[in-house]
């Protein structure tokens, strides 16, 4: 049994998609992101970047605000409010009603703003390399003895664009853990406003972020530097791994 033909021209035109996607990534986008990233690193040294760390002083809210005032929360202290079918109805976000410690301590909205431009590179890189690697897969020729060096490379490559993609999810990962670990700092903040060492702990965690922020760019440069140098430079046995099998890897 077989694929009939339309099928089979079907699966040709997709193959042969994904390798024009995959290529095009490989010598246009990979090399533009290297070239786009650097720029911004560079640009993070001027005075007014966003990436200073001096924009940690100024961008930080340590203050514990008061409560909402009973005339923003009036009629839902006494009641749940409840849908049609007499469910509860779900609460505000950020309700204070109900809540031990209603202080508050604003979030670092400068800091939000860096994650969702490191989210944003997380995701273009991700999605970058699960193109490549189907490519490769599918050059990849059927498995049999001898000659199987430039199956190796395929191997190889098929292992560092997984790490680029690993790292890119563990970088996507850092805004998660910032509000986490901030939010830890700042209940300490609210339940004991009059202990320094916490006010100061905020300051140096928001800091922090600044710093790690500018590190995960440089970081993801230095990962299309690493994906575009293997890639090119193996082009020839990615393409046709039972060709010539004079040419090693790197």
């Amino acid at each position: 049994m077989s694929m009939t033909k339309d099928v089979a021209k079907s699966i040709e035109d997709f193959r042969a998609k994904v390798a024009e996607t995959a290529e095009g990534i490989v010598f246009r986008v990979f090399p533009n992101k290297i070239i786009e990233l650097t720029s911004l690193i560079e640009s993070m040294n001027a005075e007014d970047s966003p990436y200073q760390l001096s924009q940690a002083a100024t961008s930080t809210d340590t203050t514990v605000h008061p409560p909402p005032s009973s005339t923003e929360t009036s009629g839902s202290s006494n009641k749940r409010k409840r849908n049609e079918d007499g469910s509860a109805a779900p609460s505000h976000l950020n309700e204070t009603v109900n809540a031990r410690y209603p202080e508050r301590v604003h979030a670092n909205k400068l800091i939000s703003k860096l994650h969702e431009t490191v989210k944003l590179e997380c995701a273009q890189l991700s999605d970058s390399c699960d193109k490549v690697k189907l490519w490769v897969n599918l050059t990849m020729p059927k498995i049999e003895d001898g000659d199987n060096f430039g199956v190796q490379i395929q191997e190889e490559v098929l292992s560092e664009l997984l790490r680029s993609q690993e790292s890119a999810y563990n970088i996507r990962d850092a805004a998660r853990q910032h509000h986490l670990a901030r939010a830890k700092i700042c209940s300490k903040l609210i339940k004991y406003p009059h202990i320094e060492d916490y006010t100061l702990g905020l300051k140096e965690h928001d800091e922090k972020q600044f710093f790690f922020s500018r590190q995960n760019l440089i970081d993801m440069r230095n990962i299309y530097a690493v994906l575009t140098d293997i890639l090119h430079k193996n082009i020839a046995k990615i393409r046709a791994p039972k060709g010539n099998n004079g040419v090693g890897l790197y």
